[in-house]
């Protein structure tokens, strides 16, 4: 079993940063990639960005491409999403995602991102 918990959301101003955390635990030997996904209410829920251990390039939706950035530390398997330049439409619950070697993913329970104007 693996479990991730989120944590970095808030209130923050448009053009403002803010960056999340995902911190994994238990069987992190079975992880191969942690990604971020979101959902803005009344959507469906979204891919956002994904680093994998492997050291291919990270993956960006393009909608956040040149303003957030992947990123984890191996020691600590925390993973990270510095975002930057906000827009209202960032907006949402943000969730990490453990990818896991047998093909299932772990949920961590979200975080909100709220972007004001």
């Amino acid at each position: 079993q693996v479990q991730v918990v989120e944590s970095g959301g808030g209130l923050v101003q448009v053009g403002g940063s803010l960056r999340l955390s995902c911190a994994a635990s238990g069987r992190t030997g079975s992880v191969n990639a942690m990604g971020w996904f979101r959902q803005a209410p009344g959507k469906e829920r979204e891919f956002v960005a994904l680093i994998r251990w492997s050291g291919v390039s990270p993956s960006y939706a393009d909608s956040v491409k040149g303003r957030f950035t992947i990123s984890r530390t191996n020691a600590e398997n925390t993973m990270y999403l510095q975002m930057t330049s906000l827009k209202p439409e960032d907006t949402a619950v943000y969730y990490c995602a453990a990818y896991l070697e047998n093909g299932s993913k772990s949920w961590g329970q979200g975080t909100q991102v709220t972007v004001s104007s």
